[in-house]
């Protein structure tokens, strides 16, 4: 648990810099972050779901889980993985924060129908492997630090292949529904706002 609260904090303070960050956006970014939109909407209805647009979406979700997991094979991840989780917080801050100043009230709607289902699936696979890896990544580090004649050598037993398993599976499920109901979704919320 205090593990967890840790990352949590330091994902917390990455919100925090990325709204203070956005708020330095000039205004035409509404201008251009329109003109995306409404690309990425034609684009993806006549186009459908391309090998491209799989392969950024496999790498949008996978990215930081991943990363968390492998992390908990290096000493490393005892800095890493910190930083990481603050850098998770602040692309997503920001982004989000670009949207409500480019669109004030209705950036928020359409945050969510771009950011919405990938937080919901990423967030919670991102913490699952992470607190783990970086209670690993500190024993690694004990280890490598002095204390490695008596500490204990570092396990990693079927759990920790099981929940990158289940992690994979849901981020996977995640993927799919993305392609499929992402553009249907913005294009909802679009043809509601006045954007």
């Amino acid at each position: 648990m205090p593990c967890l609260l840790l990352l949590a904090l330091f994902f917390l303070g990455g919100v925090v810099l990325g709204q203070v960050l956005a708020g330095r956006v000039p205004d035409a970014t509404g201008d251009e972050l329109s003109r995306y939109l409404a690309d990425y909407v034609r684009v993806g209805g006549s186009e459908g779901v391309s090998a491209g647009t799989a392969l950024s979406a496999l790498v949008v979700y996978f990215r930081y889980p991943l990363l968390a997991f492998l992390l908990g094979f290096a000493s490393i991840g005892v800095v890493l993985l910190p930083c990481a989780t603050a850098a998770f917080g602040f692309f997503l801050s920001f982004s989000v924060c670009c949207f409500t100043a480019a669109f004030g009230a209705d950036g928020v709607l359409l945050a969510l129908a771009v950011f919405g289902l990938r937080c919901a699936v990423t967030l919670p696979c991102y913490f699952l492997l992470a607190v783990p890896a970086w209670g690993k990544a500190a024993a690694l580090a004990s280890l490598s630090f002095g204390r490695g004649r008596r500490a204990a050598p570092v396990s990693y037993g079927s759990r920790w292949g099981l929940r990158l398993a289940v992690c994979g599976g849901v981020l996977l499920a995640g993927v799919c529904v993305d392609l499929f109901c992402s553009p249907w979704l913005l294009r909802l919320v679009l043809e509601r706002l006045p954007v």
